[in-house]
């Protein structure tokens, strides 16, 4: 059905057609989903309890390796490390709490979501917008490749046999993800919900009863540690050790500002309910890593690539590895993959802005089929792929390239919050500002808010910087290097863009330039059939200057396609090419290369090819595509058009 609805009062006719289309069933809505309308948008949104699901898996799985994290670096020194262990949580805790704040002011700000990139955009410029942006990319790709290799690592520790198949398993995992998502946001959030639940539960339980057994005396130590060679011994632990450990486990924090990124995904009111969500989060996040932290110190679990702390601490605290320790690594390595679902819906979405703001290609802007930004979840996917295969799906050696990111987003992001605060301090009570995706109005205890905001980005800035230091050697310098790279690239794509649109604009364009006053028409012919005829009937509408072009490989049939010409030809020449070393497409390209030097002053030149049209993709195969050879080959010169002539013979 056809609606139609007709414009009359305008000038130009301007008629609005309604089609009642609903698309085919295929093996990708088999897989994905049938396709939504845009109409379907408001219906997409997610509530608390499934938004915790999709945006805060990342965060709560950190747990899982942020402690192993710390244990890495002071683990060297022996059992006098294990003092330092929980005090270092605390510390990590103190900066989760700062963050946290100011992510909720940042949610309430800006209620179009953005995050980091939004906030520096608006207070610090475009520079450290487009750096908070490479950063947040980055860390985000990063979070698919940390969180999957852990996750794969669980399962090594459980079943050891499989590591030699750790790198395929975690790319099916990816590859898996990136599938759910495809179907979208909600869909993605209610598959996650179930196993993200699950794993809090038994990670409160373990955690619950490991601390009961630790007061009531029946705790022990870790049976059977795995073995632990340290590559040098420290008899004392400094202070840059201890901030190198803190830096480490300062990974629980990722995922933080996954929330303010995707506010747009929740319900109404999504700022009251975006902010809610991120503080559950943050309350969970904080009792299980602290919890954790406590327990390992106690049965001084080990350092190790082959077994985790989580499997050290479950066999320790269930007594072996029987059906508790392994619905625990379950759900461990459930979360742990399922924390690529955070990156997965929020990469798209930033990937989104930022090429709506001219700074990546306008094809991240398109909404696939289920009404998500399904090109930059491929894409997700791809790269952090990649990096799995290049890192061999080491957590140890993708750490290093993870935090700099983090921290780095962190940093602008709150202190666009200080600046923004102080701005606000500056107006008069009663002026409002509206500025894009927010609005600034005079609050007061603004200057409480902004020593918040301004202490916060103190604190990550000398993470990042401590975490560059000392990772620095181990694979960081690829992030600091990599991260202005982007940022140029950015702001390159954002010149073309520029720069084309300002030669397309329509202002002070004048009148439109007159139609060509010559038409001139070839037509290349292989063979002088239906085929032929068809396209020479459409060129004959172009213009009284047709030339057909022959290019001659084989005498004989040069001669069969002369005589056949002569008698269906209708008058119209034909320019018969010599091609001695047997070649097609160059001597026809030579030829049209001449005519154009002839060309004269508005004169446009048209290549009319008969393209045959198979009624199968196998059958397809057996036959040049002269007109897509062509097209590659001109589209660049100017004043040449190309026109595919179909043809279909059925079969």
């Amino acid at each position: 059905m056809i609606n139609t609805n007709e414009n009359k009062n305008s000038q130009t006719s301007i008629i609005e057609l309604d089609i009642d289309y609903k698309p085919p069933r295929t093996l990708r809505s088999w897989l994905i989903g049938r396709p939504l309308s845009t109409a379907d948008a408001s219906h997409q949104t997610i509530g608390k309890v499934v938004g915790l699901a999709v945006f805060a898996s990342d965060a709560l799985s950190s747990t899982a390796y942020a402690t192993q994290e710390i244990l890495g670096v002071i683990a060297a020194a022996g059992t006098i490390a294990y003092g330092y262990l929980f005090p270092i949580s605390l510390a990590i805790i103190t900066l989760l709490a700062i963050v946290t704040i100011s992510y909720e002011q940042t949610i309430h700000a800006y209620p179009g979501g953005g995050g980091a990139y939004i906030v520096a955009r608006d207070n610090l410029g475009e520079l450290p917008a487009q750096t908070a942006g490479a950063a947040l990319l980055t860390d985000y790709i990063l979070t698919v490749s940390v969180s999957i290799s852990a996750g794969v690592a669980q399962i090594v520790s459980a079943y050891p046999e499989l590591f030699p198949y750790r790198v395929a398993i975690a790319v099916i995992a990816v590859l898996l993800v990136m599938l759910v998502n495809l179907r979208g946001v909600k869909e993605s959030g209610t598959a996650f919900a179930i196993p993200t639940y699950f794993f809090v539960v038994l990670m409160v339980a373990t955690v619950g009863y490991g601390i009961f057994r630790y007061f009531t005396g029946s705790l022990g130590m870790v049976v059977d540690p795995p073995h632990f060679e340290a590559s040098h011994v420290i008899s004392v632990i400094t202070p840059f050790i201890l901030l190198h450990a803190f830096a480490n486990g300062t990974t629980a924090l990722t995922g933080v500002e996954a929330i303010s990124n995707g506010i747009t995904a929740f319900k109404e009111p999504r700022s009251k309910n975006a902010g809610i969500t991120l503080v559950w989060m943050s309350l969970i996040l904080g009792a299980l890593f602290l919890g954790l932290s406590f327990l390992t110190g106690k049965v001084h679990a080990v350092f190790s690539e082959e077994e985790t702390v989580i499997s050290q601490l479950a066999r320790t605290i269930y007594g072996g590895r029987g059906i508790p320790y392994l619905m625990l690594l379950t759900g461990t390595t459930v979360i742990l993959i399922m924390a690529a679902n955070t990156a997965f819906a929020d990469f798209p979405r930033l990937g989104a802005l930022h090429a709506g703001d001219g700074f990546l290609p306008r094809q991240l802007t398109y909404r696939g089929s289920r009404l998500v930004y399904s090109r930059g979840i491929v894409s997700l996917a791809i790269i952090a792929s990649l990096l799995i295969i290049i890192f061999q799906a080491s957590v140890t050696r993708l750490i290093p390239l993870y935090a700099i990111g983090v921290f780095l987003s962190f940093t602008l992001s709150q202190a666009g919050m200080a600046r923004r605060w102080w701005k606000i301090g500056h107006l008069k009570e009663g002026v409002e500002i509206v500025e894009p995706g927010s609005t600034l109005k005079y609050e007061s205890g603004w200057q409480y808010r902004m020593l918040i905001n301004g202490f916060g980005a103190i604190c990550t800035a000398v993470v990042m910087v401590v975490f560059a230091v000392t990772k620095f050697s181990e694979g960081a310098w690829v992030v600091l290097i990599l991260t202005p790279v982007l940022v140029g690239i950015f702001f390159s794509i954002h010149h073309h863009y520029k720069g084309l649109a300002k030669k397309l604009s329509l202002d002070n364009f004048g009148a439109i330039p007159p139609q060509a006053i010559r038409h001139r028409v070839i037509v290349p012919v292989s063979g002088v059939h239906q085929g032929t005829l068809a396209a020479l009937h459409y060129a004959r509408m172009l213009s009284d200057d047709i030339t057909a072009v022959h290019v001659t490989i084989e005498p004989a049939e040069a001669e069969k396609v002369r005589q056949k010409w002569e008698t269906w030809g209708e008058g119209v020449r034909i320019v018969m090419l010599a091609s001695p070393y047997r070649l097609f497409l160059e001597p026809l390209l030579g030829y049209i290369s001449a005519i154009s030097r002839q060309r004269q002053p508005g004169e446009t030149i048209t290549i009319v090819v008969p393209e045959f049209v198979s009624d199968s993709r196998v059958t397809a195969l057996l036959h040049t595509n002269t007109a897509d050879l062509l097209r590659s080959q001109l589209k660049r010169q100017h004043g040449i058009v190309i026109i595919n002539v179909p043809y279909h013979v059925h079969e």
